[in-house]
């Protein structure tokens, strides 16, 4: 199979669980830890278009969702008085820890993802 093709259809199955829970999940544990999928999707997104993948890709990920929490923190979306609902929720509004717990648990998912799908591939 195709990488660009597997790629594309791991993030439109990552990208249907994570509307899904956001729209009728409301537990105290799926949607608080969720966010270790944002970090998968990400990076299948851009593995669609850079099928070969990076070796620092996964790391360049989690920095940059690290930093979209970072900016959470300084309440981003109030300061440039962003109201659109969907660049709201994308960009989020509360900045938490555990969110940056969960991607790091993403990261550590890919990573283990890509060495056994690599040792599959060989």
């Amino acid at each position: 199979m195709n990488k660009s093709f597997f790629y594309a259809i791991c993030f439109v199955v990552i990208l249907v669980v994570e509307i899904i829970i956001g729209i009728y999940v409301r537990d105290n544990f799926v949607r608080p830890y969720m966010d270790a999928l944002v970090v998968v999707l990400i990076y299948c997104f851009i593995r669609i278009f850079i099928p070969n993948g990076l070796s620092q890709l996964p790391l360049y990920v989690l920095a940059f969702a690290c930093f979209i929490e970072i900016l959470q923190y300084f309440q981003l979306v109030d300061v440039l008085g962003i109201s659109n609902r969907i660049l709201r929720i994308a960009l989020g509004s509360t900045f938490d820890l555990k969110d940056m717990v969960s991607y790091a648990g993403g990261y550590v998912f890919i990573l283990l993802a890509e060495y056994f799908l690599d040792k599959k591939r060989k």
